[in-house]
């Protein structure tokens, strides 16, 4: 498979090259039902711009985890059909990838690609679970229309896998929510449950797919997103999360989804780049 030349972290042919590489970066600039701030589909090329300048030693795995081999695919070509095109564009995409035996970090585009990401994996791991770091529950029915809105994609994973959700603080009452409450937690509960961490972790099964959509931070750590929201997540509360997770689980994949570059704030772009990487890291180096 091809990939390009502007790659993620700026490697070089031995480390960025897909036939050695154990790792993935998939960009999918998709943001056809987005409602709000538009400009997800420039997320991709934001981030991979940013990771030029992130630094490739981690200094809490004290490694460079780009040894590993991190090959960067050509954008994914939204498919203008309808929302349910996309999905399957996207879920076979993603499962050539994994059929090669790749860990896949797919980059957004607006949330709804998560549905079809976490399929592919399904398929191919027993098992798998999601953790979605959001500031959105996204378990609507149907949305404008589609069952493949970005504002249902949790209830679409949720035909597929079990899920728990951290940093939720925005709600639209649906029945979906009264359903999924246990799996619901706000900032708040996160910050003073004392066995937080244990809750979270019954909740998932071994093999856990990540997606984090951007706005489940709070907007001073990534304020360019579609649909931003105060009082989230802080940088130092994602990281011990994730690398809680890392020590407990196996992590099989995960996605980054929703930044909406805006000049003068480039500084979201980079959190967003150097969170991929932790990901990454964390996926090959955690368990």
């Amino acid at each position: 498979m091809s990939t390009i030349a502007h790659n993620f972290l700026g490697l070089p042919e031995e480390r960025s090259a897909y036939s050695t590489a154990k790792a993935v970066v998939l960009p999918i600039p998709y943001d056809l039902t987005l409602s709000y701030l538009a400009g997800a589909r420039h997320g991709p090329a934001a981030i991979l711009a940013a990771s030029r300048q992130v630094e490739t030693f981690d200094h809490k795995l004290g490694l460079d985890v780009s040894e590993i081999g991190i090959a960067t695919m050509p954008e994914l070509e939204q498919a203008a059909a309808s929302p349910e095109e996309m999905q399957r564009v996207i879920f076979d995409a993603c499962g050539a990838l994994l059929d090669d035996g790749k860990f896949v970090l797919a980059l957004g585009g607006e949330h709804s690609i998560t549905a079809a990401l976490v399929a592919a994996h399904a398929r191919r791991f027993d098992g798998v679970s999601v953790l979605q770091i959001d500031a959105h529950t996204d378990l609507r029915e149907s949305y404008q229309g589609s069952r493949y809105s970005h504002a249902c994609v949790m209830a679409r994973v949720a035909e597929t896998a079990p899920f728990m959700s951290v940093g939720i603080r925005s709600y639209s009452g649906n029945d979906n929510e009264k359903r999924f409450c246990a799996r619901l937690i706000s900032p708040e509960e996160f910050r003073n449950n004392a066995e937080i961490f244990e809750k979270i972790m019954a909740g998932l099964t071994d093999n856990v797919y990540i997606t984090v959509d951007l706005d489940g931070f709070d907007p001073a750590v990534v304020p360019a997103v579609g649909t931003p929201e105060p009082g989230g997540l802080h940088w130092d509360e994602v990281m011990l999360l994730l690398e809680n997770l890392a020590k407990n689980k196996k992590i099989v994949g995960a996605d980054v989804v929703e930044l909406s570059p805006r000049h003068g704030l480039e500084y979201a772009d980079f959190a967003a780049a150097k969170l991929c990487y932790k990901l990454i890291g964390l996926g090959f180096f955690g368990k």
